[in-house]
């Protein structure tokens, strides 16, 4: 069993920054791709970043490249989601999620597990 506990969220002006957490427990954190989603009231989940076990290789949804940044410290068992440049379309509640393979998805029905969310909300 794998559980992952996000934190870091928190309301923030707009062009302000968040760093987001997520701590895993429960298995062999570095033999597991990390993913960051989030999900916007009345809209469906949606892909944020992902990186590799090893953190060689990350990858972003297109909108937000350049403004967020996800990274990894196997030796604390936690994967880090920086976001800059805040904008209030970034308001959402943001899930990590895990998955035992070398291959990084970009896809939520990918992941098996999933944290609870940690709410940012970007005002304006």
């Amino acid at each position: 069993q794998v559980q992952l506990v996000e934190s870091g969220g928190g309301l923030v002006q707009a062009g302000g920054s968040l760093r987001l957490s997520c701590a895993a427990s429960g298995h062999t954190f570095s033999s597991y791709a990390m993913g960051w989603f989030r999900q916007a009231p009345g809209k469906e989940r949606e892909f944020v970043a992902a990186i590799s076990w090893s953190g060689g290789k990350t990858y972003y949804a297109d909108s937000l490249k350049g403004r967020f940044t996800i990274s990894r410290d196997n030796a604390k068992n936690t994967v880090y989601l920086q976001m800059n440049s805040l904008k209030p379309e970034d308001t959402a509640v943001y899930y990590c999620a895990a998955r035992a393979t070398i291959v990084v998805f970009t896809t939520s029905k990918e992941y098996n597990y999933w944290g609870q969310g940690t709410q940012v909300t970007v005002s304006s």
